[in-house]
């Protein structure tokens, strides 16, 4: 594996390399394929590759947590530099023409099979849905499988394994798009000309009345526009929370630096995710 490349959640073909390669210039021979998001994320954080892309939220099926829980408990030393906002506009694939009713088995990503639940259930009723470690792999497992199955995936895998799309914009709304973050291990340069966000992790001591409403509030005094913010198991124990906040701004914006001064003197830990240019 090459430190100066970019790794991605393979193999080939997959959404997080078409989002790579239209939005940031590289070419593949710049890219790695990895197996997994966290494989992605750990690599970057052992300085194994230059920087890496993964998925963080979906606008039909919320925020990526396998993403969201490494960022927040895995790694220290990775910081968020840049976001992508990716149309995704899926397409049914199969290795040669096939009537959508004679498909057995559809085969993808978890999270876009749950992207195009209204068109399977509508179209394919009759078959099998099989989850895939990412949708450029249900397109390899396709391509090489002489059954009557079909994947989901893009346009990019259907050309890579060469395969046939059976049906396009298959997604359950057109408007389906996901949120992709550049991580290294250098924060990004604060770039006053450009529009920024700024995320970070709150924990807070103990749950009590009003915990939430403290840290909302720091920024509310300030005017600050908070553009997310969800909670996600602490992972000690039952009804324990951490919660994800992105605000605009840039961290060192005297109202977001105030606010996050005053939060670090509050809460159990703030920690810093990236401060980075927007989609």
């Amino acid at each position: 594996m090459a430190s100066g490349k970019t790794g991605f959640l393979g193999p080939a073909g997959t959404w997080s390399e078409e989002a790579l390669l239209e939005h940031t210039g590289l070419s593949p021979a710049d890219t790695v394929p990895l197996p997994s998001v966290p494989d992605v994320i750990m690599a970057v954080s052992a300085g194994e590759i230059k920087e890496g892309i993964v998925p963080m939220e979906n606008t039909l099926e919320g925020s990526i947590n396998v993403t969201l829980d490494y960022l927040a408990f895995e790694v220290e030393n990775v910081s968020i530099t840049r976001e992508i906002d990716h149309p995704i506009h899926q397409k049914l694939i199969a290795r040669a023409p096939l009537e959508l009713g004679a498909v057995e088995r559809v085969i993808s990503l978890p999270q876009a099979l749950a992207q195009c639940h209204k068109f399977l259930r509508e179209k394919m009723p009759q078959a099998e849905e099989v989850a895939a470690g990412s949708t450029a792999e249900a397109v390899r497992i396709v391509s090489q499988s002489g059954q009557k199955w079909a994947a989901i995936g893009s346009q990019l895998a259907a050309d890579r394994y060469n395969c046939v799309v059976l049906a396009a914009d298959i997604e359950d709304r057109p408007d389906n798009e996901t949120r992709f973050v550049l991580l290294a291990t250098s924060p990004a340069p604060q770039d006053v000309d450009r529009p920024y966000k700024t995320s970070i992790v709150c924990t807070i001591a103990h749950d009590q009345p009003g915990s939430l409403l403290q840290i909302l509030q720091e920024f509310a005094h300030r005017y600050i526009n908070l553009t997310k913010i969800e909670s996600r198991p602490s992972k000690k124990g039952l009804g324990d929370y951490i919660f994800f906040i992105d605000v605009e701004g840039k961290q060192d914006d005297p109202p977001v630096a105030a606010a996050l001064k005053c939060l670090d003197c509050k809460l159990a830990r703030v920690k810093m995710l990236g401060s980075y240019p927007v989609g």
